[in-house]
């Protein structure tokens, strides 16, 4: 492989990335826990965006389980946007092994 192919490659994995990691910044995932009553909303840049409390939820007297339920859904939705941002730079990067992406 001539060293201008090797060029035009390493541009165009530049360009896709570019192009993904916009598209995780607009990219929403959710992970829910104690059946959807409580919903966290994360970007595929892991940043939470969103918490849904159903009132339901909400006892003065249990306030330790409302906690563990948000910490159950941030962590499930965080793990889905690390997924996401693997499938997508995966798309991507092919198999190779980048430091720093895998």
């Amino acid at each position: 492989m001539g060293m201008g192919n090797l060029q035009r490659m390493a541009m165009q994995m530049q360009q896709d990335m570019a192009r993904i990691q916009a598209e995780l910044e607009t990219a929403t995932v959710e992970g829910t826990a104690g059946g959807g009553v409580v919903t966290a909303t994360v970007t595929g840049k892991q940043q939470l965006v969103g918490l849904t409390i159903d009132p339901s939820a909400v006892d003065p007297d249990d306030v330790d389980m409302l906690q563990d339920l948000v910490v159950a859904a941030v962590n499930e939705a965080l793990k889905s946007s690390q997924e996401l941002a693997e499938q997508k730079m995966g798309a991507v990067t092919a198999g190779l092994k980048i430091p720093g992406l895998g």
